[in-house]
């Protein structure tokens, strides 16, 4: 099992999984516990394979759009903590990011809380030269 976040030395690898729908969240092989409750508490459902491969998935139940912005809305969460994330073009939902942005900002912010998309706030978007992926 290939794991992204290993590969490119961040902390966690947003992507929507080859030949699947799924959007996973890969964190580093030896991903500290807070990160990993972090995940669970902005609304990503935790998976294991064997003792160490642990990697959480935005839940399935939700329409395709709702899953991208629960992910994106998640970023800055992560960010503020302390955390290196990467997100590919095809998850990430800038009116979602942005409406996280600005719940932080404003002391709103509730991680596990279902994200709501709302207008872009004052925060300017990325570069439209951006990379493929997002390093945020």
């Amino acid at each position: 099992m290939g794991n992204r976040a290993d590969e490119y030395g961040t902390d966690v690898e947003i992507y929507v999984k080859a030949l699947t729908t799924t959007i996973h969240a890969d964190t580093p092989t030896d991903a500290p516990e807070q990160l990993l409750d972090l995940l669970d508490q902005l609304g990503l459902e935790r998976r294991t394979a064997g003792p160490i491969y642990v990697w959480h998935v935005v839940p399935e139940h939700l329409d395709a759009d709702e899953q991208r912005r629960l992910a994106s809305h998640a970023i800055p969460a992560l960010l503020v903590a302390g955390y290196t994330v990467n997100c590919t073009p095809e998850v990430f939902d800038e009116a979602a990011y942005q409406q996280a942005v600005h719940e932080i900002r404003s002391g709103h912010s509730r991680p596990g809380a279902e994200p709501t998309a709302a207008p872009a706030a004052s925060t300017p978007a990325p570069p439209s030269n951006a990379p493929s992926r997002r390093a945020r």
